[in-house]
């Protein structure tokens, strides 16, 4: 018996990183995964991956998720596979970093649309599924980013956008409680598919922030994701989940 037999799971940013983790992982514990992605070459790399593990995964890409109409189609067919949803996992993200008096206004707003307004376009067409099951649970990746600051790299576009996750999950547990849906936020550190993001004196920076000394790997992030996705979890809604490796400890 796995952790979410039964169960469906709508993945975003499925075309590696801790996206295609989270596949591998849902689809160990018995879930029926829909992913999703731009990139389609990783996204299909992601469903064999899942395949030849036994697991079952539908994948949907080129995918837009900055724009709601094309959210609204992929969400009515990723419901369509497998007759609902039970889990919204907001995985997909990508920030652009630059210090708040270079940044220009194209990346903060290519930030805040990819980061932030991406959970809401999904969680806006997913919500009406998940309230015919009788419920459900949504999962957002937001970041410690969105809990505190950081010298390097320069992050004030993708700091808004994750802080909003946060702010935006509360909300949705709010709102969900009476419906039977959680919500909760995971808020990783530095994760090891995102090191190419930053030059070498800015990832010994991150480094040097976190307890652990080191960065995690997505596998870490997602072990604790298959838990808050289970029934297991069925007392914990509105909270934001650190893994950071005790970056925000000090």
């Amino acid at each position: 018996m796995g952790l979410l037999d039964g169960k469906v799971a709508l993945i975003t940013g499925t075309a590696g990183g801790q996206g295609r983790a989270a596949c591998l992982a849902f689809a160990r514990e018995g879930a029926k995964v829909i992913g999703c992605d731009l990139q389609a070459a990783g996204n299909e790399a992601t469903v064999q991956a899942v395949l030849a593990a036994g697991g079952e995964m539908v994948g949907f890409a080129p995918v837009d998720l900055t724009g709601p109409a094309a959210v609204e189609r992929f969400v009515g067919d990723a419901v369509a596979c497998f007759g609902g949803l039970d889990i919204v996992y907001n995985n997909a993200g990508g920030p652009r970093f630059g210090p708040v008096d270079q940044i220009s206004v194209d990346d903060w707003r290519a930030t805040i649309a990819v980061e932030l307004d991406t959970v809401f376009f999904v969680t806006r067409y997913a919500w009406p599924h998940l309230v015919a099951r009788g419920g459900g649970v949504i999962l957002n990746i937001s970041s410690v980013a969105g809990m505190m600051g950081f010298p390097q790299p320069p992050m004030a576009a993708h700091a808004a956008a994750k802080a909003g996750v946060i702010g935006l999950t509360r909300q949705l547990a709010v709102e969900g409680a009476p419906v039977g849906i959680r919500a909760v936020t995971i808020s990783p550190g530095a994760v090891l598919s995102r090191e190419g993001d930053l030059d070498q004196t800015q990832r010994n920076a991150v480094t040097d922030r976190t307890l652990l000394k080191r960065w995690g790997r997505p596998e870490e992030v997602v072990e604790t994701a298959v838990f808050l996705a289970s029934d297991r979890a069925s007392y914990i809604t509105g909270a934001n989940i650190p893994i950071e490796g005790g970056a925000t400890a000090w």
